[in-house]
């Protein structure tokens, strides 16, 4: 109990309000409710009104009769001026939606392996880290969840009946793998993956296990079999990521459209949507470290220390999942949109349609609404929490000293031996 003291209390103070708290005060459910709006999908007797089609009535034993042809779909013209009701999402219309409780679970774990790292880290900025983080197995799990909901969303385009949408992922998992394999030729001065210097010590600490437990090895598998099997990690995971990044594109261009009269918002959606890239770039060397620590201020000094770029690079990662979860509604509600786009774009075809399947186009599209959240967050916690993985277990301490102040210190150095002269 004394070397896990803090932290214990910590992981158990959390996992009491993610059981008894968070049920009732969720951190999901208030991202969603009374920040949208949604299409209602018109009711029968709207449609017959509309398409002109005579509402019988029957007394006495007709009554039944009656109750039983209303209840029978009927189709109503494509071309039909349909006026759609609007009302604003609350918690209680959320409880229903498809994959409500995987979202709900996701977004609420993550805040609370969030709130335990950085008291961790807190702690840990005061006592030298001589104990086990409890705070990256948080990190871990939350990402586990990320994958696992991923997954289980791509494995719904795979139990459809078109098969369109498992060609795609599979295309696009082989796609990511001959990518990954590509890049894992890269030497290692251009890409700043690290792989050649984790392989060295993975060898080695599985070399001396194996060597207590009496097997005499050199290792537990080459070097190009470790990054086959990297490349192969990175191809499922590209897979998995296909339908999110479709479904993020579509959002992203219906966002712009909607957001035409603030120059500011649309600034911001290009910044969002360009941040996965820029993320990626901060890993190729000749273009980002390089490029910064060419750079010199007006004194000669360098613009940035190698500590210094770490904190940035670490920094645009926190920025940008911030600045993704602030536009979160903005998205989804442009893909609430979706529902008036398709009775406008219906209006234009010909022939019929059944009123039963038009109700349900205008519906599916809330139903599908915790899934669309699920596409566009889960990426943004597996960035987020991997980096903070990369920042406990590669011991990068943020608080060093910036080149900024580091010049400041070889001033006042400067300066006190230029006065020791003088006396």
């Amino acid at each position: 109990m004394a070397i896990l003291g803090p932290q214990l209390v910590i992981t158990m103070v959390m996992a009491s309000f993610l059981q008894k708290l968070f049920p009732l005060y969720s951190f999901a459910r208030w991202l969603l409710s009374k920040k949208l709006v949604r299409y209602l999908h018109p009711t029968d007797d709207e449609l017959k009104k509309l398409a002109g089609i005579p509402a019988n009535s029957y007394k006495g034993k007709g009554r039944k009769r009656e109750k039983n042809k209303d209840s029978e779909p009927f189709t109503v013209p494509k071309s039909l001026e349909l006026d759609l009701d609007k009302a604003e999402v609350v918690a209680l219309d959320m409880f229903p939606l498809h994959y409500y409780k995987d979202y709900q679970w996701l977004m609420d774990f993550s805040l609370c392996a969030l709130l335990v790292y950085l008291m961790a880290e807190a702690y840990y900025f005061f006592l030298p880290q001589t104990e086990f983080n409890l705070s990256a197995l948080w990190v871990l799990l939350g990402i586990g969840f990320a994958l696992k909901i991923l997954a289980s969303l791509t494995g719904m385009y795979f139990r459809t009946e078109e098969s369109g949408e498992r060609i795609m992922c599979i295309a696009f998992g082989f796609f990511f793998l001959v990518m990954a394999m590509g890049v894992m030729l890269v030497d290692e001065s251009k890409l700043e993956f690290g792989l050649d210097e984790a392989y060295k010590n993975f060898s080695i600490n599985a070399e001396e296990f194996l060597k207590h437990q009496g097997i005499d090895s050199s290792g537990p598998a080459s070097k190009y079999t470790f990054k086959i099997i990297i490349a192969f990690i990175s191809a499922i995971v590209g897979a998995l990521l296909t339908f999110p990044g479709l479904r993020y594109a579509k959002m992203h261009v219906d966002s712009l459209r909607y957001s035409k009269g603030s120059y500011f918002k649309q600034i911001m959606l290009y910044i969002n949507f360009t941040w996965p890239m820029l993320v990626a770039l901060m890993w190729v060397k000749p273009i980002m470290r390089d490029f910064i620590f060419l750079a010199r201020l007006p004194s000669g000094e360098a613009f940035m220390t190698s500590e210094t770029f770490e904190t940035f690079r670490f920094g645009i990662i926190i920025g940008g999942a911030f600045l993704r979860l602030t536009l979160l509604t903005t998205h989804l509600q442009s893909h609430l949109n979706l529902a008036y786009l398709k009775v406008v774009l219906l209006r234009k075809e010909a022939g019929r349609i059944s009123s039963l399947e038009l109700q349900r186009m205008i519906s599916r599209v809330f139903y599908y609404l915790c899934v669309v959240a699920l596409q566009y967050i889960a990426p943004v916690i597996l960035i987020l929490f991997s980096a903070l993985l990369m920042k406990s277990l590669g011991q990068m301490n943020l608080v060093r000293s910036t080149s900024y102040f580091s010049t400041a210190i070889k001033s006042e150095t400067v300066i006190t031996d230029a006065a020791k002269e003088m006396v």
